[in-house]
């Protein structure tokens, strides 16, 4: 693993932090490091509060949307709220649901069937409302490029507002309203909402225009908290304050779904507990049965409700990890039986994989093999459907463009996409795109990169440190989590392996002048013949705190371990 060591901000900028701000050179660096040089921004990113969110009118066609929205509020018209069948999606359809029949709507959530009805707007779905007289559909998290379904909507009568946060083509979908961010003339200053948040901001525009405050929205942040966790955006700008106050709501106010999805990982401010409690099991519904189960488990009203479809998500959340371990281990060795362990890609496939769980593997697939991946299997006669995943600093999206002649259709954004051909096309794209990325990929994007913020000693590890750390939560892309490193520490010979395969390391280290501190190392158990050498080691890691048995302590979350 290639450390990248963060630039080193000046000494000026350090200097005036520390004396506005009263924090230490670690902090100091830490904030600089994240472009928060002043007093105000530092004020605006501990602090973050509804105030510091744009005015919504500023996204182009929000005006429209939030008029027509509003002429069927006033009419009592039934409203379709249409949404992917992922984490971001199901979230935002739960929350656009639950706010239009607070409205007095009757409002019709509608999740895509993974297999029947693939990705994004259906015809079937646009069929669907109009069998029940909806005249108006709102797409979230979806729609952007649905060219030819937008036209349908509108032949039969039916008006289409699309919520989207995905790159556009260079051709609009002729809806009555395209609200997107990314639009080439769109003005919003913020670019890196998720779907739920721009549907957040359609609400937003509502109770403008009704002479609402934006805080009257605030019981509905824990659904955009948890999409922006799991869609893994930056968490920047509005996005940190839409996490942190919808992290803050999922605490003292969680709806029945949530609670009973979560458990016990709620105990911290950390959008982590959202991303390993909540995402995993609401995608699981999508993956293995339906979105509309997710759907149905945020909307409950009571715990005894929310309980029971809890269950039922957790059934398919076990049986997920069952075949993402099984697809996981035939992609392996596959990808040994052809010998392509030195290729310059992974492209693996067979008819038998299932469709919900092919991202996920090609994930585990870039675990072992470091390098862009795609995971096929069938979708249907004559026809393969692939998940595509890529490694840092490589555009997959790019590649799939450059590979195009094989390709129907593909869709999604740097580092993960989502592919279909025809079956007759594979060996020809896997051949085209293994030379593309051979031509393409640059030493650098080679190897496993570890973000490292700033050198810290052991004696620099205090509570006052741990308590700011704590309040530069949420930490996600854009703001991560800091990882410090420390050099010439000396495990002092109490490390052992732990974990059911012994794949974890559990050790405690000592650095001069310093008290012994403990540290765990998930998945470095490999490194256990570094500690054994009794050589000077440098470690990177990150500062948490352990709860054991009542006791709370300072724990090294280790990240790597170099000899120095």
């Amino acid at each position: 693993m290639r450390w990248k060591f963060k630039s080193t901000p000046t000494e000026t900028t350090v200097a005036h932090l520390k004396s506005c701000l009263g924090v230490d050179d670690v902090i100091a660096t830490l904030l600089a490091q994240r472009g928060i040089d002043t007093f105000e921004k530092a004020k605006a990113y501990f602090r973050p509060h509804l105030g510091q969110l744009h005015d919504p009118f500023l996204m182009q066609d929000m005006d429209k949307a939030v008029a027509r929205l509003l002429h069927a509020i006033a009419q009592n018209e039934a409203v379709m709220v249409y949404g992917d069948y992922d984490v971001d999606g199901t979230t935002s359809v739960s929350m656009l649901t639950h706010f239009l029949r607070s409205q007095g709507l009757s409002v019709t959530p509608y999740i895509p069937d993974r297999y029947a009805e693939g990705y994004g707007l259906s015809k079937q779905g646009i069929e669907a409302a109009k069998e029940k007289n909806i005249q108006c559909i709102v797409a979230l998290d979806c729609g952007v490029k649905a060219i030819a379904q937008a036209e349908h909507a509108a032949s039969i009568g039916i008006d289409l507002i699309i919520c989207d946060h995905h790159t556009p083509g260079e051709t609009l979908p002729k809806a009555l309203a395209v609200l997107d961010p990314k639009r080439s003339d769109c003005a919003y200053p913020y670019k890196e909402l998720c779907g739920c948040g721009v549907g957040f901001k359609l609400m937003q525009g509502i109770a403008q225009k009704q002479g609402k405050d934006v805080d009257t929205l605030s019981a509905y942040l824990d659904f955009v908290a948890v999409a922006i966790a799991a869609d893994i955006v930056p968490i920047t700008d509005e996005n940190r304050a839409l996490a942190f106050l919808g992290l803050q709501q999922i605490q003292v106010a969680s709806r029945p779904g949530l609670k009973a999805i979560l458990r016990d990982k709620t105990t911290g401010q950390n959008i982590s507990d959202v991303v390993f409690g909540a995402a995993p099991r609401i995608n699981a519904a999508g993956r293995m049965k339906h979105g509309l189960y997710a759907v149905e488990l945020l909307l409950s009203s009571s715990e005894q409700e929310a309980a029971n479809i809890a269950g039922e998500i957790e059934t398919f959340n076990t049986s997920r990890k069952e075949v993402e371990q099984e697809i996981t281990q035939e992609a392996l060795a596959q990808i040994e039986a052809n010998s392509e362990e030195e290729n310059a890609t992974s492209v693996v496939f067979s008819s038998d994989w299932h469709k919900g769980v092919i991202g996920i593997v090609a994930s585990r697939l870039i675990e072992k093999y470091y390098r862009p991946t795609l995971v096929f299997t069938k979708a249907g006669e004559g026809v393969l459907a692939a998940s595509a995943r890529s490694v840092r600093g490589f555009d997959v999206y790019a590649a799939l463009d450059a590979c195009s002649a094989h390709i129907i259709q593909f869709g999604g954004h740097k580092y993960a996409a989502g592919v279909t051909m025809k079956e007759s096309e594979y060996n020809a794209f896997k051949t085209a795109f293994e030379q593309h990325v051979k031509n393409t990929l640059v030493q650098e994007q080679k190897d496993p990169v570890l973000d490292v913020d700033v050198v810290l000693p052991f004696s620099s590890i205090t509570p006052k440190l741990l308590r700011i750390l704590k309040q530069m939560e949420p930490c996600g892309p854009e703001n991560r989590s800091p990882v410090f490193y420390s050099e010439s520490v000396l495990d002092n010979g109490t490390a052992k392996l732990v974990g059911k395969d012994s794949s974890h390391l559990k050790a405690r280290f000592v650095q001069a002048n310093s008290s012994p501190i403990d540290a765990i190392g998930f998945g470095l158990g490999t490194k256990m013949a570094l500690l054994k050498s009794k050589k000077p080691l440098r470690i990177a890691y990150a500062l948490e705190e352990n709860h054991w048995q009542g006791n709370v302590s300072v724990q090294l979350r280790l990240k790597d371990i170099q000899e120095l």
